[in-house]
Order: structure tokens, then C-alpha cells, then sequence
């Protein structure tokens, strides 16, 4: 189903987008009806592999530290973003869904990201502190999504402004590292001056 990623999918007739993908038309049509029921079915098999691939909480012990789960969570993140291969599809349809959605985008809130808010909205907490108010909390882990979202929305730019920037995995580790250090810091000095 190699047609859904692309930039046209609200533009092909169902059946084109069915006959690219090699299917039988018939067949999709008795098993999903149209292919806004298609595409919903598309983001939630996706949603599953990359979630399977890059768990949020990395895999890690259940005592794990909140700075060591922000990591987890950041590096998964961008890895479900923007690695390459079939469960990286969920990050490029969750892209261009939060950009451009369809009726698969209450799928998505309801199964993606309001889950992963408030897993980050509960490790950004622990890091401010028991005395840090939902606002704080809010802003601080909508500003560590908004660093992962930009190396995805901005992709073309990025990529024209440093060619030599790939998404490697190990670009995206390093990456990874980064927007945790720099979330970090910020939380710590956010805290503090909030002291």
C-alpha cells in the first residue's frame, strides 16, 4: 500500500489508489467500504508496528529515572518519525495528518497522541517538580513535541540548508540526544526560576 504515504491522497479515486496498490477493488470495497475506512485502517496497523518497533517507554525498567524516560520517549519519538522503512510510515502519515487531516485524524488522537501527551505531560511533571502547575507542564512538553515535530515538518528545509544531515539512525540517536539535553536544560531552568 505504498500509494497512502504519498502527497496525493486525498486527490486519486479510490479505485486508482486501490489498482496502484495492487488490490482488488472488489475485495476493499466488501472489507472497508471507502477509502477514508481504508486509510483510517492504514494509521492504525502503522500505529501498532511503529509503536511495536519504538515502544515510547524504550523498553525501559520500571524504576527508570524521568530524565532517562524523557530520552526514551524522545528517542522513540523521532525514531517513529523519521526513520525509513514500513513502521516509519506511521510518522510520516501522523505528519501529515496533524498538518492536512482526514477523517483518520480522530483515530489518531484517540489512540496515539493523546496517550503519548500524557505520558510526556507525566515525565515533564516529575522534572518540574510536585509544586509546577498544568500550564508549566503544558508548555514544557509541547515545546520538547514541537523540537521533535520540526526535524519532520521541516524536512525539506533542513535537508537543503545541511545536505549532509541525513536521517541515519545514527543521526537520530544523535538527535535524540540533543532534543533531550536541550529539554532538559530547559525544564531545570524553568524550575528553577519558578523556585
Amino acid at each position: 500500500m505504498r500509494f497512502l504515504p504519498s502527497r496525493d491522497f486525498a486527490r486519486p479515486p479510490f479505485g486508482t489508489s486501490v489498482t496502484r496498490a495492487d488490490a482488488n477493488i472488489a475485495a476493499v470495497n466488501y472489507h472497508f467500504g471507502d477509502k477514508e475506512k481504508l486509510y483510517a485502517a492504514v494509521l492504525q496497523h502503522w500505529l501498532g508496528e511503529a509503536l511495536k518497533k519504538y515502544p515510547p517507554d524504550g523498553n525501559l525498567p520500571p524504576g527508570a529515572l524521568p530524565r532517562e524516560r524523557l530520552g526514551a520517549f524522545v528517542r522513540s519519538w523521532l525514531f517513529r518519525m523519521l526513520g525509513e522503512g514500513m513502521p516509519a510510515w506511521h510518522g510520516k502519515l501522523m505528519a501529515r495528518e496533524m498538518s492536512e487531516p482526514t477523517a483518520g485524524f480522530e483515530l489518531l488522537m484517540t489512540e496515539s497522541v493523546r496517550p503519548m501527551s500524557q505520558r510526556l505531560g507525566g515525565i515533564v511533571r516529575e522534572l518540574l517538580g510536585p509544586d509546577a502547575d498544568d500550564r508549566a507542564v503544558r508548555d514544557c512538553a509541547l515545546s520538547v513535541a514541537g523540537q521533535c515535530c520540526f526535524y519532520r515538518h521541516a524536512h525539506e528545509m533542513i535537508r537543503r540548508l545541511y545536505p549532509e544531515q541525513k536521517h541515519t539512525p545514527q543521526q537520530i540517536e544523535h538527535l535524540a540526544e540533543h532534543v533531550t539535553r536541550f529539554s532538559l536544560a530547559a525544564i531545570e531552568s524553568y524550575s528553577e526560576a519558578g523556585r
